[in-house]
């Protein structure tokens, strides 16, 4: 019996020993945590080219929608179709012409009238005033006449080519354009710019167009039109941008991109790997050497350089940038710097 009081102190105390030596071993691995190794580098300021890029649609230079003035007009014939070039003047369709016919033989009868009074007047047979009348009458018969010649015989006003048919002869006219023409041997767009670049911005200024059609060709336009006001909404004006087209490789309705230059700027360079887009969204951070951590900071980009990408907000000139061991950081994580 004394044999079993003996061992079990001994047999506790080992047990507590043991136990003190597992807690210590833990709690010095926790303490000796070892900070993150990290390369870094300082934003600097570099003159780059100020070119700004800008979305926009492909337009016909000049789109005419063909239609008469009057509705509820028989299509007496179209001449053209989908596709056809057109010169200008060019007879493209024809209304039921008689309303015109009976105007024109009104018109007719009234000059008739007139040459007869005419001759009365000058015999002295009528005043001054009853003639006077009678011209007033032709004159505006014979308006009403050309108007009517106007709208039966449709013409294209411009060079170009047939975008858009709605109708077929025989169809009674409702209002919606006859046809659709477009003069596309040049092009044009319209884009909204900021008004900071207002001043910059000058006529046959060279601008750079690119489509997705053709991802590695850059088509050549130039500014055409400045628009006077800002838009107070947006605070943007729009400029107008002329591109040749004569090979018709662009086409209007096409998705594009405009790229105008303003000269060159200094601006707040890093490496692009030090900037990292955020999970979900697209909001961008990077750290940047703050007391011996790495603080996470907000940034805003702007134009990418070869591997440098510029930052518009979020750090200063000469701030210390980590660009190597970013993996593993968080907001206040502890660092050591190992640049070579």
């Amino acid at each position: 019996m004394k044999r079993k009081l003996f061992f079990a102190p001994v047999l506790f105390l080992a047990a507590v020993a043991t136990t003190g030596c597992i807690a210590k071993k833990t709690v010095e691995t926790v303490e000796e945590d070892p900070k993150v190794l990290v390369k870094t580098q300082r934003t600097t300021y570099e003159v780059i080219d100020n070119t700004q890029e800008f979305t926009s649609t492909i337009h016909g230079y000049k789109e005419n929608n063909i239609a008469p003035s009057l509705s509820m007009v028989r299509i007496d014939n179209i001449y053209v179709d989908v596709g056809d070039n057109v010169r200008r003047g060019q007879l493209l369709a024809k209304m039921d012409p008689t309303n015109y016919n009976q105007s024109n033989i009104q018109l007719t009868n009234l000059e008739a009238d007139y040459n007869r009074i005419k001759a009365v007047y000058e015999a002295g047979g009528i005043s001054k005033q009853e003639l006077d009348q009678i011209e007033t009458s032709l004159a505006v018969q014979r308006e009403q006449t050309d108007n009517l010649k106007e709208n039966i015989e449709l013409r294209s006003p411009i060079d170009g080519v047939v975008t858009a048919r709605n109708f077929d002869p025989g169809d009674l006219y409702m209002g919606t354009p006859i046809l659709q023409v477009m003069q596309i041997n040049t092009l044009k767009v319209t884009v909204a710019i900021s008004e900071q670049f207002f001043p910059y911005v000058k006529m046959n200024m060279p601008a750079d167009i690119r489509v997705d059609m053709y991802p590695d060709k850059v088509f050549e336009g130039k500014v055409s039109l400045i628009y006077p006001a800002i838009d107070a909404a947006t605070r943007t004006f729009n400029v107008e941008i002329t591109i040749p087209n004569q090979n018709r490789e662009l086409r209007p309705g096409m998705f594009s991109r405009t790229t105008l230059h303003f000269g060159t700027m200094d601006a707040l360079m890093v490496e692009d790997i030090a900037v990292q887009k955020q999970v979900g969204s697209n909001d961008k951070y990077l750290f940047v050497v703050k007391d011996g951590v790495a603080e996470r900071r907000e940034v805003v980009t702007g134009r990418q350089l070869g591997n440098r990408i510029q930052i518009t907000s979020g750090v200063n000139e000469g701030d210390e940038v980590i660009i190597a061991g970013i993996s593993k950081l968080n907001n206040g994580t502890e660092i050591e710097i190992v640049n070579d």
